[in-house]
């Protein structure tokens, strides 16, 4: 591949996941409980911008035998995998998701012995007894603060999905799961970042501030214009990606680790809980 740093235009894929349906602008008004409904029915889009001032999460869910492992991952990992809640084994449901975890994300992926096998919008024939969930904080949580500041968010900007990459940082390893930092990517003027990190460093259980800024060789991105998940957005002259640490981390950790099973969210394709965005909002 070649250097994406300094950027050059990228166009925007068109990827299925983001352009077939579309997407209402009143979305945003939407509640948790009318947003799942219509995931439920089959929709199948990115969910940033929906439901604002509701907190997205990412999902990881692992039998029971691997929870352990997991739970200790994200505790050594809090950056990554800041956990909002968890699971009985076996319930599709918790104290901030009052909804089904098998039918209420528009996507879903599929694991086994960490291979990708399916990629569906309903896991309810997949799910066992044993499932132990997570529901890790997601950075979507803090774009309307961020565009509240001035802040362009250029995923939403555009209408596509927010781009995500695997980097050369190992996160410590715990018991059998271990794997590569993940980051998303949100480019912007270089004036504008010092608000980014000040606002996002307000939002520690969703990943907070930046873990980079500038050069993507850095973290051993070599191509921005080909995320590893997600999609490529254009980079303005003078621009500079600015990189956060990404809930996606524990699917990179199943492809890398290996258990024999895990059922995660399609990457951009978040639960929409029924936690305020304000009360992961630090002084």
């Amino acid at each position: 591949m070649t250097s994406a740093w300094p950027p050059r235009p990228s166009p925007v894929s068109t990827s299925a996941s983001s352009s077939e349906v579309p997407v209402p602008e009143t979305v945003a008004s939407l509640s948790p409980d009318l947003a799942r409904a219509r995931f439920r029915e089959g929709l199948r889009v990115p969910t940033s911008g929906w439901s604002a001032g509701w907190t997205q999460a990412n999902l990881i869910a692992v039998p029971r035998e691997q929870a352990y492992d997991v739970l200790l991952f994200a505790q050594r990992n809090p950056k990554s995998c800041p956990v909002l809640d968890v699971t009985e084994p076996g319930e599709v449901g918790c104290g901030i998701f009052d909804g089904d975890l098998r039918t209420d994300i528009p996507g879903y992926r599929v694991y086994e012995d960490g291979e990708l096998v399916a990629e569906v919008s309903d896991v309810r024939d997949l799910w066992r007894k044993d499932l132990v969930a997570f529901l890790i904080g997601c950075s979507f949580t803090f774009e309307a603060a961020l565009l509240e500041a001035g802040v362009p968010v250029r995923h939403v900007e555009v209408g596509s999905n927010v781009p995500m990459y695997r980097t050369n940082r190992p996160c410590r390893s715990a018991g059998s799961i271990g794997g590569p930092l993940v980051v998303s990517m949100r480019p912007m003027p270089a004036d504008q970042v010092a608000t980014a990190v000040r606002v996002t460093s307000r939002y520690p259980a969703v990943h907070g501030a930046p873990v980079h800024i500038g050069d993507p060789e850095a973290l051993g991105i070599t191509d921005l214009a080909s995320p590893d998940f997600g999609e490529a957005v254009p980079i303005g002259d003078g621009e500079i990606p600015v990189f956060w640490a990404c809930g996606v981390t524990p699917q990179a950790a199943v492809m890398q680790s290996r258990p024999p099973f895990a059922i995660g969210h399609a990457p951009g394709m978040m639960a929409i809980t029924d936690a305020r965005d304000s009360d992961y909002l630090v002084p």
